[in-house]
C-alpha cells in the first residue's frame, strides 16, 4: 500500500495546479485582465528529469519524465574573486570564482538594496554570501556590498541589486536563468543587465540605420502584436518578433502550469506586457499570470504563452505543432491547431 500511495501522489504532484485568486479570466470582459495565481496549498511541484537534449527534439519528455521530487538545496557558497565572461547572445556577464553566472531580480531593489526571494524561490535562486567576494579585475571594487536577509545572512550585492545563483545552472557559463519570468537577468559586473549593455552596443553599430529598433513604419514595435504568417495565418509574436506559443499540458481555468523545471530550459515564459500596448489583439485577452517560482508570465485568453528557444530568428515558427502540445496562438487568442 506505501508504494501505491507513493505512486498515487506522484501521479497527482505531476503537474502543479495552481488557483485563480482574481477574477476576470473566463468572464468576456472587454478590459485588460491581469491575474495573479499562487500554488494551491495542498499541492507542490515535481521535479522532471531532463528529458532529451536540445539536439534530440528539444526534449520529448516535458510534463512527462521522471516523478522524483525535485531536492535542490540552497548553494551557500562563497562568491570568491569575480570575474567577466562573454557569453554569446547574452553579453559580458558577472560569473563567481566558479563561473558560474550571477543573477539579479527585477523585484528586488537597489536603492535601497532589498531581497524579495525568500522561501521557495531561494532554494531555486540561491543568494550568493557577501563574505570573501572580490570584486573583478579591472573594475569598481566599490560597486561590491551587502545586504542582511530575513534569515539573517549577509547576501553579495553588486551596485546595490542582491546577487543570486541559479540551480539549474549545472556547467560554468550557463546562462539557463536569463530572461526566466521576465524577471531574472544575468549580471554585468557593473551590476547592471548584461543583455540591456549587450543590445545597447548592438544599437550603436546599427545607429546609422534607419529602421534600428523600429518597424517598417518607424515606430518602435508593439511588445504584443498580430502578424501574419503564409502559412498559419495571423498569429501573436512578441516585440521582436518572435512567436508566442502555448502548451497543452498547461490550462486556463483552473490555472495549470505544465511547464516546469527542464521544460523551462526550451520554452522560456513570455514576459507580461501592458494590454493597451497590444496590437491587433482585443486588449481583453492580455493578461499576466505568477508562476510557481514568483514570476510573472504574459497570458493570452488566461493561457500561459511561451518563447521556443528552437527559434532562432523573427517570425519562425520552429515550435508549432510539437510533440503535439505546443501551438501558436492566434489573434483571437486560441491555439492555431496543426496541419492535418
Amino acid at each position: 500500500m506505501g508504494n501505491r500511495n507513493r505512486a498515487t501522489a506522484a501521479a497527482a504532484g505531476s503537474v502543479l495546479t495552481v488557483l485563480l485568486l482574481a477574477s476576470g479570466c473566463g468572464s468576456g470582459d472587454d478590459g485588460a485582465r491581469t491575474v495573479t495565481v499562487r500554488p494551491a496549498g495542498a499541492e507542490r511541484a515535481v521535479g522532471h528529469s531532463a528529458g532529451a537534449g536540445a539536439g534530440e527534439g528539444y526534449g520529448e519528455a516535458y510534463g512527462e519524465g521522471a516523478e522524483a521530487e525535485a531536492d535542490t538545496e540552497t548553494d551557500a557558497t562563497e562568491a570568491g574573486k569575480l570575474s567577466v565572461r562573454e557569453i554569446p547572445g547574452v553579453g559580458s556577464v558577472a560569473t563567481d570564482a566558479a563561473g558560474s553566472t550571477l543573477y539579479r531580480f527585477d523585484k528586488d531593489t537597489a536603492q535601497p538594496p532589498r531581497s524579495n526571494c525568500e522561501g521557495a524561490c531561494a532554494t531555486l535562486w540561491p543568494a550568493v554570501p557577501a563574505d570573501g567576494a572580490q570584486a573583478p579585475d579591472g573594475a569598481n571594487a566599490g560597486l561590491l556590498g551587502s545586504v542582511d536577509r530575513a534569515d539573517g545572512t549577509r547576501q553579495l550585492t553588486i551596485a546595490g541589486w542582491p546577487v543570486y545563483r541559479y540551480a539549474k545552472d549545472e556547467r560554468p557559463g550557463e546562462t539557463k536563468g536569463e530572461g526566466v519570468g521576465g524577471t531574472w537577468h544575468a549580471l554585468g559586473a557593473d551590476g547592471g543587465k548584461a543583455a540591456d549593455a549587450d543590445k545597447a552596443d548592438t544599437g550603436k553599430a546599427d545607429a546609422g540605420k534607419p529602421d534600428a529598433g523600429k518597424s517598417d513604419a518607424g515606430k518602435e514595435a508593439a511588445p504584443l502584436s498580430a502578424v501574419d504568417d503564409p502559412k498559419l495565418g495571423k498569429l501573436l509574436v512578441d516585440g521582436q518578433g518572435r512567436t508566442l506559443y502555448r502548451f497543452g499540458k498547461d490550462s486556463a481555468w483552473p490555472m495549470k502550469f505544465g511547464c516546469l523545471d527542464a521544460c523551462l530550459n526550451t520554452w522560456k515564459p513570455a514576459a507580461p506586457v501592458e494590454a493597451d500596448k497590444a496590437v491587433g489583439i482585443p486588449a481583453g485577452l492580455v493578461g499576466s499570470a505568477e508562476r510557481p517560482d514568483g514570476t510573472s508570465q504574459l497570458t493570452i485568453d488566461c493561457w500561459p504563452v511561451y518563447l521556443f528557444t528552437g527559434d532562432t530568428a523573427p517570425g519562425q515558427t520552429n515550435g508549432q505543432g510539437l510533440q503535439g502540445l505546443w501551438f501558436a496562438v492566434n489573434d483571437a487568442g486560441k491555439k492555431i491547431a496543426a496541419a492535418g
